[in-house]
């Protein structure tokens, strides 16, 4: 090994793992990485700007603030400062869940919120009550089912109600983000990047006042503490490449529609581009890594990001995956 070149070496230990879940690990994730720091280093500051203004193309948010931490954080930390009166979850599953259980637990220990109702994503638009907020995740990866932004949107419009959007699995590999007026998402999945970085793009400023150090969002527009610093470098490769990355995905989910067409559990309207949820269970080989989703299903999630930088893994992944 030692005497491989660097790229070779990254080709060979992605070969011995190929994933669906989670992007093979691009060389372009190396390239930007250096020693860095968050004050008076110019460098790192031209990198960090440059991301930044990428994030904001790609989410269509006039802002954005950097974090440390998993999207979790972001999303509670999005929640926290911005959601506040009544509030409609739109309930897709396990990560609508999650929206859901923050907000109630933000309820308990502030007056920012009043009501909260979750209502199922095919009952949303028959719901009278006007709204504040109506907070939603974008791609539902626990059960492979991606909501239509128009459509919340709509209901949003109609009831006078901002817009929330966990962005975690539709960031840049789905359109529309500018529609939310919030979002909240992390740098792997869809983006590519190394795990580390969780992200907040918002086109209106924070509500709420919260008497915390960490969960202020204040707190981290102002850099008050160590950010992501080598995760923001690891992305400015690959957002320069992004558009390779995505169409990689796009091109594997197509094939893998029209392979398994006859076991789809949605329509294409709520087809996501990251996954595909399938009514029957799939074998595999040793080195092909699937997804384990946090709730049990009875069919299959399969992932399409490992095929995001190399064709050669897109056709490893479509060939071994088989039905039993």
């Amino acid at each position: 090994m030692r005497n491989l070149s660097l790229k070779k070496f990254i080709k060979i230990k992605n070969y011995k793992k190929i994933f669906t879940p989670s992007p093979s690990f691009p060389i372009e994730n190396l390239l930007g990485l250096s020693s860095n720091f968050s004050r008076g280093d110019k460098d790192f500051e031209r990198q960090y700007k440059k991301v930044i203004k990428s994030l904001k193309k790609i989410s269509g948010q006039r802002n954005m603030v950097s974090i440390q931490g998993p999207a979790s954080l972001a999303i509670e930390i999005g929640l926290l400062n911005f959601v506040r009166g009544n509030v409609l979850v739109v309930n897709t599953g396990y990560y609508s869940d999650r929206i859901y259980s923050i907000l109630k637990m933000s309820k308990k220990n502030s007056k920012f919120l009043r009501k909260i109702n979750y209502v199922k994503y095919n009952q949303v638009e028959n719901i009278k009550q006007k709204f504040d907020w109506i907070c939603a995740c974008y791609t539902e990866t626990s059960k492979g089912f991606r909501s239509n932004i128009k459509y919340l949107k709509k209901i949003a419009n109609k009831n006078k109600s901002k817009l929330f959007i966990d962005a975690t699995a539709s960031i840049g590999i789905e359109e529309n983000h500018n529609l939310a007026d919030v979002v909240s998402f992390s740098s792997c999945k869809s983006l590519f990047g190394l795990t580390g970085a969780c992200f907040i793009g918002y086109k209106i400023k924070p509500q709420n006042k919260i008497n915390s150090f960490m969960m202020d969002i204040k707190s981290h527009i102002q850099k008050k503490m160590t950010g992501p610093n080598s995760t923001i470098q690891s992305l400015e490769y690959v957002l320069d490449n992004y558009s390779k990355f995505k169409k990689s995905v796009q091109i594997n989910k197509k094939y893998f529609m029209k392979k398994f067409k006859k076991y789809l559990m949605y329509p294409e309207e709520n087809q996501p581009n990251i996954c595909t949820y399938i009514n029957l269970k799939v074998k595999k080989n040793k080195n092909l890594i699937l997804y384990q989703p946090r709730i049990k299903n009875n069919g299959s999630l399969i992932f399409h990001l490992g095929s995001g930088h190399s064709e050669k893994i897109t056709t490893e992944i479509n060939r071994n995956i088989k039905i039993r």
